[in-house]
């Protein structure tokens, strides 16, 4: 049996990137739920949009 559970960016949940979706896929919850904790971190401190960033860099496409 093969779990084999990848982090990658989502090819039917995506808004910009699809690093959110990608995130809500590999953790089994809701996109919109990742997105707007998403901007909640980044309205916190800024390092959330850094974060994105770097994200949309190394996370492979699905």
């Amino acid at each position: 049996m093969n779990n084999d559970k990848r982090l990658t960016k989502s090819a039917s949940e995506r808004m910009i990137c699809g690093v959110c979706g990608g995130l809500a896929e590999y953790l089994g919850t809701d996109p919109t739920v990742i997105r707007i904790l998403w901007v909640i971190f980044s309205m916190l401190g800024g390092s959330g949009v850094v974060a994105y960033i770097i994200a949309a860099v190394i996370m492979p496409e699905a």
